[in-house]
C-alpha cells in the first residue's frame, strides 16, 4: 500500500475522562510502531481532552453534519470537530445507518462537508447477514461505495495525500464475535478497490481500505495480512490499551 496501514479505535458512546489513562498508554505504544498510522474516535465529549493528552496518534469524531451551521439540535458540523481538535471523522458507520436512517447519500454529503473543512474522512460501508445469504454481498457494498464516497471540490487532493479511506465493516460481524473468511474478506476489497479506480483513477490505489467487525488480538495478524486490507477499524478491542496493542503491533509486523 502507498500508505502506512492504518488501525483506528471507534470507541463509540463508551468512555469518559478516567479513560483518558487508556489512550495515553496507547498512545504510547503507537509512538513505538512508527510504521502504522494510529487514531482514537473517541465520543465528542472527549476529543479536546484527548487531543491535548496524546502526541502520537490522530483523535477524529464518530459523525459529523453535513451543514457548517443551523437548527440542527444534537449534531456537530465538520468545523466543530476541527475546532474542538478533530484530525478525522468516521461517517456512515453501520450503526448511523440504520439507528438514524442514514442514506448513501447523506453519507457522502457529510464526507463532503469533512473534506471542506481540511478533515481526513472514513467512509463506512458494509452488508447484512441476509444481503450476504442472499449471494448480494458485493453488489450491495459496492452500491454504497459509488453513492457513498466524497465528490466534492478538492476530493482528488485528498485522496492523493491519503485523507480518504474506506472501512468495510459486514454488518454481521460488527460487535457479534464473528469475523468473516479471509477469503471473503480479500474478495471484497477487491471488488471495494474496482469501484475506487473507477471513482478516482489511479488515486483510487491510494485509498487505503481498512476491514472492520469483531477484530481482535487474536484475529488481526490474519486479517492485516490479507491482500488488499490496509488497517483496521477496531470497536470493543480499542477501549483498553491491553486489548488494542496487539492489534497495532500486528500491522507493524512487531511484537506487543
Amino acid at each position: 500500500m502507498p500508505h502506512r496501514p492504518y488501525i483506528v479505535g471507534n470507541w463509540k458512546m463508551n468512555g469518559n475522562r478516567a479513560m483518558l489513562a487508556e489512550a495515553r498508554a496507547i498512545d504510547r505504544a503507537a509512538g513505538r510502531y512508527p510504521d502504522v498510522q494510529v487514531a482514537l474516535a473517541p465520543p465528542f465529549t472527549l476529543i479536546g481532552a484527548l487531543r491535548e493528552a496524546v502526541t502520537a496518534m490522530g483523535v477524529g469524531g464518530q459523525d459529523c453534519h453535513a451543514h457548517a451551521k443551523g437548527a440542527h439540535t444534537g449534531d456537530v458540523s465538520a468545523a466543530m470537530l476541527v475546532d474542538s481538535g478533530a484530525d478525522f471523522v468516521i461517517v456512515g458507520h453501520s450503526e448511523r445507518r440504520k439507528d438514524h436512517g442514514e442514506s448513501d447519500g447523506v453519507v457522502q454529503a457529510k464526507a463532503d462537508a469533512a473534506l471542506a473543512n481540511g478533515l481526513g474522512v472514513i467512509v463506512c460501508v458494509g452488508e447484512t447477514l441476509d444481503e450476504r445469504d442472499a449471494g448480494k454481498a458485493v453488489s450491495i457494498v459496492a452500491g454504497q461505495v459509488d453513492a457513498s464516497m466524497p465528490v466534492g471540490e478538492g476530493t482528488s487532493d485528498a485522496v492523493a495525500l491519503g485523507k480518504v479511506a474506506v472501512a468495510y465493516e459486514p454488518v454481521w460481524a460488527i460487535g457479534t464475535g464473528r469475523v468473516a473468511a479471509v477469503s471473503d474478506v480479500i474478495e471484497m476489497h477487491a471488488a471495494i478497490r474496482a469501484r475506487l479506480i473507477a471513482l478516482y483513477g489511479e488515486a483510487g490505489e491510494k485509498v487505503r481500505i481498512l476491514y472492520g467487525g469483531s477484530v481482535n488480538a487474536g484475529n488481526a495478524a490474519e486479517l492485516l495480512a490479507a491482500q488488499g486490507v490496509g488497517g483496521a477499524l477496531v470497536g470493543g478491542a480499542s477501549l483498553t490499551a491491553d486489548a488494542f496493542l496487539p492489534i497495532i503491533a500486528a500491522a507493524g509486523n512487531g511484537e506487543a
